[in-house]
């Protein structure tokens, strides 16, 4: 087997932890243990470089491909963790997104319109549907680990969910009703920095595999590469 080595820009500081937390140990299983996340850059000047936040296509390319350039070896991977919610509108066939109604074909073919415009064969785009959130959604009871004493704001949540088929990934993208949204509507308190990734990530990578399709899909790529790039 090939020693990979696993390039994750992700587009904030919750997504960075997350990988480093929770999805780095569940890949060292599959001897993927070189694996090294970094917020998008956002801005530079003479004191510092600015990461965090998805606020341009083009700059995120810009650094994705920069990353490509400094890592020129065939064992370096390279994937994404953004979120669909509020992708910039300059991304890559964003209006053509538009017209598909069905999310999983949406984000199929924003990361398909990502990964012809990056065009490189080491390059594995990931977009989450909808939010970072939608991973802590999976079990909105995890919830009390950080906010006690929120019984019926959870209870509220668990209805989310089944109101969303126990899917996750389902619960939209609308202003009020994305993810976070409603985390934040019944529990103002939350800080998707300082508690996200430890909530998403409290039960491991299965559970989150198990009711977020399209985040299994992503990991089962990962989790093959040590086998595809021998």
């Amino acid at each position: 087997m090939s020693t990979i080595r696993l390039n994750i820009t992700a587009e904030g500081h919750t997504e960075e932890r997350f990988i480093k937390d929770t999805l780095s140990p569940h890949l060292w299983q599959f001897n993927i243990y070189d694996i090294y996340p970094r917020k998008v850059k956002t801005s530079k000047d003479k004191r510092k470089t600015h990461r965090g936040g998805l606020i341009s296509y083009q700059k995120a390319k810009n650094d994705i491909e920069t990353w490509l350039k400094e890592d020129n070896n065939k064992e370096a991977r390279f994937s994404t963790m953004f979120d669909l919610y509020a992708l910039p509108t300059d991304f890559p066939k964003f209006e053509e997104s538009k017209k598909i109604n069905d999310p999983y074909e949406k984000v199929k073919f924003l990361e398909k319109a990502m990964a012809d415009d990056i065009n490189d064969y080491r390059f594995i785009p990931y977009i989450q549907l909808y939010e970072f959130e939608a991973l802590v959604l999976v079990n909105p009871r995890n919830l009390e680990f950080e906010y006690m004493e929120h019984e019926a704001a959870i209870k509220q949540l668990e209805k989310v969910l089944e109101n969303h088929k126990g899917n996750p990934e389902l619960i939209n993208d609308g202003r009020e009703t994305a993810p976070s949204k409603r985390i934040l509507n019944v529990i103002p308190e939350y800080d998707k920095v300082s508690a996200g990734a430890s909530i998403a990530g409290i039960d491991g990578i299965e559970p989150l595999k198990e009711k977020c399709k399209h985040f299994k899909e992503w990991v089962e790529k990962l989790e093959k590469l040590s086998v595809s790039c021998s």
